[in-house]
């Protein structure tokens, strides 16, 4: 029988925190965490968000470049760059993880049947690292998704506009497509679940958990089926 897969969508905001020190903790903690699952049989399949190189390198060329979908390829190379340092960092603590970093969750899905790991960023243009994870759980057949990113929990409405959102424990997709909408994000735009993202869960019927993922041991709960603080959305 084959392990069971998991998938997580990392925010690329979680490489980058501003001290240098908490960076290298972060990594250290998320390295021992993989050995530790790896080593209880689990199978990941990691999506990797662009971050600030993403919003940086699309800024630069958007003052000569206004063509929407080769400022998503310029997104997509950053996720891509991300995504090769969290392998490296894996292969470097003797992990069994893909040598390449897969271009389509069809061939990241095809990687997890030799491979207990395998890292990946963006695939095409218009879809977000976020709506990639959704699409890698439909492909690897798991029920649900975990997307760890610098935000606790989904609010009823942006905090960083609202004092007064609310965060938001347990909820229906439903709930969440009303809080996200279904228009497409514009290229480095972020939001705490893409709508596009949302859309396909519902679709396919895939669990969300939302998480905090610089706290690595909320990660840990949610892989390992237990209770963790942050959002569970449920697809039915």
């Amino acid at each position: 029988m084959m392990p069971k897969t998991h998938v997580v969508a990392l925010g690329g905001s979680l490489l980058r925190p501003e001290e240098a020190e908490k960076r290298r903790q972060w990594l250290g903690q998320l390295r021992q965490l993989v050995v530790h699952l790896e080593g209880n049989e689990y199978r990941l399949g990691i999506v990797v968000g662009g971050g600030l190189p993403a919003r940086e390198g699309i800024e630069l060329a958007r003052n000569i470049i206004s063509d929407s979908d080769k400022l998503d390829e310029v997104g997509i190379a950053a996720t891509r760059l991300n995504a090769t340092i969290l392998q490296q960092i894996f292969l470097d603590a003797g992990c069994d993880v893909a040598s390449s970093i897969p271009k389509s969750t069809e061939e990241c899905a095809e990687l997890l049947q030799s491979h207990s790991i395998v890292v990946m960023g963006g695939t095409v243009p218009g879809h977000t690292t976020d709506a990639v994870a959704i699409s890698l759980a439909k492909d690897c057949g798991a029920k649900n998704c975990i997307i760890a990113t610098n935000v606790p929990y989904v609010y009823d409405k942006d905090p960083r506009e609202y004092e007064d959102a609310k965060p938001m424990f347990d909820i229906s997709i439903n709930d969440l497509e009303l809080i996200t909408g279904t228009k497409k994000l514009n290229p480095g735009q972020s939001a705490v679940v893409d709508p596009i993202a949302v859309g396909w869960a519902k679709q396919f019927s895939i669990d969300i958990a939302v998480l905090d993922g610089r706290n690595i041991s909320l990660l840990d709960s949610a892989l390992e089926g237990k209770e963790f603080d942050g959002t569970m959305i449920r697809s039915v």
